[in-house]
C-alpha cells in the first residue's frame, strides 16, 4: 500500500471515561501605555507620514557606495558620513519607539551613550588617563545608562517585572 493511501486510525476513548477538559484561560496581559491602540502598531513620527528617516538612511547607503567606488582622498569622508547617517536614522527610530513604549532599545541606547563618553575622553581626558582607564568609565556609563532607560522602558509600557 502506498504511503498516499494509509490513514491514521482514530484512538477511540472508552467508554467509561470523560471527555478531555477544556484548556484553562490564558493569565491577562498587563495594560500597555494609553498613547496606542493596538500593540502591533510603531509609534507615528513626530513629523508626520514624511520619510526622513527612510530617507536618512538611504543618504547614508548611497555615501558608503560612493566611499568604497569613489576617489580615494575623499574615501574616509564619505565612509565616516554613511556610517554616521545610517546611524542617526536608526538611533531616532530606537529613542522613537523605546518612550513610546512599543519596544525596548536599552542596550543599543546605553551603547551610544557609553560610545559619546569614550569619544568625549579621548579627545578630553588629561593624557595621564590609561586607556583601560577611559574604558571603564565608559563602561560604567553603559550600566547606569542601561538600567536607567529599562526602568523608563517599563514605567512607558506598563511592564511588571518579578524578581523570583
Amino acid at each position: 500500500m502506498s504511503s498516499s493511501r494509509k490513514r491514521k486510525r482514530r484512538r477511540r476513548r472508552p467508554s467509561g471515561s470523560a471527555p478531555p477538559k477544556p484548556a484553562p484561560a490564558p493569565a491577562p496581559r498587563p495594560k500597555r501605555a494609553a498613547a496606542r491602540t493596538r500593540v502591533d502598531e510603531r509609534p507615528p513620527a513626530p513629523w508626520g507620514s514624511f520619510p526622513l528617516v527612510e530617507i536618512c538612511v538611504l543618504v547614508g547607503i548611497v555615501f558608503l557606495v560612493l566611499g568604497f567606488v569613489g576617489d580615494e582622498s575623499r574615501r574616509p569622508l564619505f565612509i565616516g558620513t554613511g556610517l554616521a547617517l545610517g546611524s542617526l536614522g536608526g538611533l531616532e527610530l530606537s529613542i522613537r519607539e523605546h518612550f513610546a513604549g512599543y519596544r525596548s532599545h536599552s542596550t543599543i541606547l546605553a551603547g551610544f551613550c557609553a560610545l559619546v563618553v569614550l569619544g568625549v575622553l579621548y579627545y578630553l581626558a588629561p593624557r595621564g588617563l590609561a586607556p583601560l582607564g577611559r574604558f571603564g568609565i565608559a563602561a560604567a556609563v553603559f550600566a547606569v545608562a542601561f538600567a536607567l532607560f529599562a526602568r523608563a522602558f517599563r514605567k512607558r509600557a506598563g511592564v511588571t517585572v518579578k524578581v523570583r
